[in-house]
């Protein structure tokens, strides 16, 4: 699990730490303050690991892979003209960007730097004793399932221009559906799922994904958004991307939904923190954080090791608050904004 992230001079960070829960974490802050940013870097990193042991043909963590290849995945999945872009540039000069990860298992830790002048290479200042032990998801704001047909391969055999999260996470996708002992898990996550979108997700051979509803398979472009979004976590829970141990990071997962899917969505989120994946999502939607608040003080959710991120823009770049509960990370003013149109809203009606 990832304890402690370290930041300098990163994008709109000159100086941040982020502190982590073992099982939810929720960074809420308005546009522009980088929260997708923290995702994007976080999953990154341990991706590159996770994927080590398989791709680098070694058994322990080397400088000159983890070097290589984690200026290929920033520059893969924040889509720069060249990695020094991702240095913050508040003044004139060169600046030196610096990130740390430091994990439960000390092991994994792992701290690198490029600067403003660099093209596609990094640093390793602090090499990990080992690989991680378990492949991250990166969900996007969009669901990837109606894109799935024919993606990976043409990703890996022309430019395009998607972030690589969407490559990685429609591999996951593609994998075939567990078995084993995990069955029974699998199963206890899926129903509420499968309740929810009144049907079950159905992958051919042909490679479409679809929703079967009562025997007849509905093609997934003619099932609505939210729908699909919940069909994909389904799809990762059925293939067991997302059961025991594990890593989610997920943008807006309350993006093109109604309150009624973000319910379901919200205690998927808990279900999946319960269960040993260490959940990370981004948001600025008061219902979805709301509703994560209310859950938490359910008495099957109320141990859960949780934490909430506020971030804020400064004159001097974003700065972070964090704590146990939505009330410590200060005033953040989209949340406000929903909060004042509430009122306002109420205001009307009383007169």
């Amino acid at each position: 699990m990832l304890k402690l992230l370290h930041l300098e001079n990163f994008t709109v960070f000159a100086d941040a730490d982020f502190t982590f829960g073992e099982n939810l974490n929720v960074i809420v802050g308005a546009n522009g303050t980088g929260k997708t940013h923290i995702l994007k870097l976080a999953y990154s990193t341990i991706n590159v690991s996770s994927r080590g042991n398989r791709e680098a043909g070694q058994a322990s963590p080397t400088k000159t892979y983890l070097q290589s290849d984690m200026a290929r995945k920033l520059t893969s999945v924040f889509k720069p003209d060249e990695l020094g872009r991702l240095a913050r540039r508040d003044r004139p000069g060169r600046t030196r960007c610096e990130v740390r990860c430091q994990f439960w298992q000390s092991k994994y830790d792992i701290a690198f730097s490029f600067n403003t002048s660099s093209k596609s290479e990094v640093m390793v200042e602090l090499l990990p004793s080992s690989w991680v032990d378990k492949v991250p998801v990166y969900l996007p704001t969009r669901e990837l399932l109606t894109i799935y047909p024919g993606f990976v391969s043409l990703y890996e055999t022309t430019h395009l221009q998607f972030e690589e999260t969407w490559r990685d996470t429609c591999v996951l996708l593609g994998a075939p559906l567990a078995r084993g002992p995990r069955e029974k898990q699998i199963r206890d996550f899926l129903e509420p799922l499968e309740e929810a979108m009144d049907g079950k997700v159905i992958l051919n051979e042909a490679g479409r994904f679809y929703l079967s509803v009562a025997g007849v398979n509905m093609e997934m472009h003619l099932v609505a958004e939210g729908l699909r979004k919940l069909a994909m976590i389904a799809r990762l829970i059925a293939t067991g991307s997302l059961v025991d141990k594990g890593y989610l990071f997920w943008d807006e997962p309350e993006s093109n939904l109604n309150p009624k899917i973000i319910k379901v969505i919200a205690r998927t989120i808990l279900y999946l923190a319960r269960s040993g994946i260490q959940v990370f999502i981004a948001s600025h939607s008061l219902f979805l954080i709301r509703e994560i608040d209310i859950l938490l003080q359910e008495a099957e959710f109320r141990g859960l090791s949780s934490q909430f991120f506020g971030l804020h823009l400064g004159e001097s770049g974003v700065s972070v608050m964090q704590g146990d509960t939505v009330d410590d990370i200060g005033d953040i003013d989209a949340l406000q904004e929903e909060l004042s149109q509430s009122d306002r809203y109420l205001e009307v009606g009383a007169v």
